[in-house]
């Protein structure tokens, strides 16, 4: 504990409170700070000036980080088949019908991303429950409802992540792992403000990118000046 201490104060040394740094340089002190014991994950967490109650103002997406995300995603497909077969080949790690559905209704929840052809989306449904408050419920909007399930679960594979926008009007994403470096961990995160600003709802006023934090799993938060990509 006195170790992590030390870490953690060296790193708040690194960071001024209260200071808005560029992207370049907030990725170049992530980098740099004192490192944990293992290789940690990045994450930005962002504000955004809208309602998340209102429909029209739910933003929820998918982007392609072109470095991905550093992790191994676990991906579920619920499909029959031929579309089965094409599920597997292209490297699902579980492919199923009311075998899967079964699983999950007993609390198993080990994955990170479902893929459903639309024949079967009355059989997820009754796990959606399960699988809403999770954000693994698969949406046609985000490409996870499809019946193309190999390039969708090429694309997971490869380094697709979704976003959406939770209640407070936070949008939380997993973007890279410390190793990456400066310059991978720049491009995923330009990428994510890329398509949350394309996201951006017609109906939503005022100020659309109001703060952005960049943060590793172990570290200390670093607020990135969003002016340079505020699009009014």
């Amino acid at each position: 504990m006195a170790t992590e201490g030390k870490r953690l104060k060296a790193a708040r040394q690194k960071v001024e409170v209260g200071k808005l740094y560029s992207l370049e340089d907030a990725t170049t002190i992530l980098a740099d700070l004192p490192k944990a014991k293992f290789d940690e994950s990045v994450d930005v967490c962002i504000k955004l000036g809208v309602d998340p109650r209102k429909a029209e103002e739910n933003v929820r997406g998918v982007v392609a980080l072109p470095h991905g995300t550093g992790k191994t995603l676990r991906v579920v497909v619920i499909a029959k088949g031929e579309k089965a077969n094409d599920a597997k080949a292209a490297g699902a790690d579980f492919v199923g019908a009311e075998d899967i559905i079964e699983k999950i209704q007993g609390g198993w929840l080990d994955f990170d991303s479902l893929i459903a052809t639309p024949d079967v989306m009355a059989l997820v449904g009754k796990v959606g429950k399960l699988l809403g408050p999770r954000g693994l419920m698969p949406n046609p909007k985000v490409g996870t409802v499809t019946m193309d399930v190999a390039k969708a679960v090429k694309a997971v594979k490869a380094g697709q992540v979704e976003f959406r926008v939770e209640k407070a009007g936070l949008v939380h994403i997993g973007v890279a792992r410390v190793s990456f470096g400066p310059e991978k961990i720049k491009d995923n995160v330009s990428s994510i403000l890329d398509a949350l600003l394309k996201a951006k709802p017609k109906t939503s006023k005022g100020v659309y990118l109001q703060n952005i934090h960049l943060s590793s799993t172990m570290g200390v938060g670093i607020e990135i000046d969003p002016t340079p990509y505020r699009k009014m």
